[in-house]
């Protein structure tokens, strides 16, 4: 297992993942960290828990979207491989902002 340090909402994490997939976690913690950003946008200054709860609610909101095909239809011609893919981040992306909301509950 890895160990890799990411930063969300200003604060550094020590977060372990498996062997190589340190790159596609750190892509993740940029995204968790945009949400972040914009949950900080929305309501001010939160504590680091409540702001990312809401992080993780506003990821939860688009991975709900998607699965319930709530998103514009991909151009035509577009590989269906890429819409897994998407499909896959999103999953990915939501179990990451779980893993760091229980972190962030726990400290």
């Amino acid at each position: 297992m890895a160990e890799v340090t990411i930063e969300v909402g200003g604060r550094r994490y020590d977060v372990t993942c498996r062997d190589g997939e340190e790159p596609q976690l750190r892509r993740l913690a940029m995204v968790v960290d945009q949400k972040a950003e914009q949950a900080r946008s929305a309501v001010g200054n939160a504590n680091e828990s409540r702001l990312l709860l809401l992080a993780a609610l506003l990821l939860a909101d688009e991975v709900q979207d998607l699965r319930q095909g709530n998103v514009p239809p991909l151009p035509e011609g577009t590989d269906v491989a890429l819409a897994d893919a998407v499909e896959q981040l999103a999953e990915r992306v939501e179990t990451l902002a779980e893993h760091l909301e229980t972190r962030a509950s726990a400290a």
